[in-house]
């Protein structure tokens, strides 16, 4: 039986939705540039030598192209793979896009086998996504809580990636749900 938080968090997940089927392609790609260079003013972006990405899906913001920057850069680059074994996702180096990455468990790309796990303290910058966030660092993901047991997991900053219309004025929370410690979007970079 579903709990009052649990219906507050679908009815918003479903308005944020709803919100984000009104962009355009055009829209979310011209967005997506815009996070991702403002991302790149940051200097959080600056100093990390390491950088857990994430592989995004249509309706999330796609910094995709700071992933190849990344590498050419000299930057540790990760991204999550499904550990079936603990039902929850782990932080893995990929060296290169094309060759080590394939579809996951739920058709989102992720690091192939071969790629090494990364230590949760090897990490400077995660890279979030989620349904919705709001300016207190509270994020919204999809109901499965992999992102909070993977945050809770990791050392480094946390940013949240989200396109404007994923702020919201509050989330609520339970206990098992983590804070993040920054919020990007196309137009603004908060500090939390």
């Amino acid at each position: 039986m579903a709990t009052p938080i649990h219906d507050t968090k679908a009815a918003l997940r479903r308005r944020v939705r709803a919100e984000l089927n009104h962009m355009t392609p055009t829209r979310r790609t011209e967005a997506s540039a815009q996070a991702c260079a403002l991302l790149q003013q940051q200097p959080i972006w600056l100093k990390a030598k390491s950088v857990l990405f994430f592989a995004p899906l249509a309706d999330e913001p796609d910094l995709w192209p700071l992933l190849e920057n990344a590498l050419a850069a000299g930057k540790t680059v990760a991204l999550p793979r499904f550990a079936p074994e603990d039902n929850s996702y782990v932080p893995c180096e990929i060296r290169e896009a094309g060759r080590d990455l394939e579809p996951g468990r739920f058709g989102i790309r992720e690091p192939v086998e071969r790629c090494p796990e990364l230590p949760s303290n090897r990490l400077d910058l995660l890279l979030v996504p989620g349904v919705a966030f709001d300016l207190q660092g509270r994020r919204l993901g999809r109901g499965k809580g992999f992102y909070d047991q993977l945050l809770a997991a990791v050392r480094g900053t946390s940013c949240g990636v989200a396109f404007d219309e994923q702020i919201v004025g509050e989330i609520p929370v339970e206990p098992q749900d983590e804070c993040l410690n920054c919020i990007l979007t196309p137009t603004r970079w908060i500090e939390l």
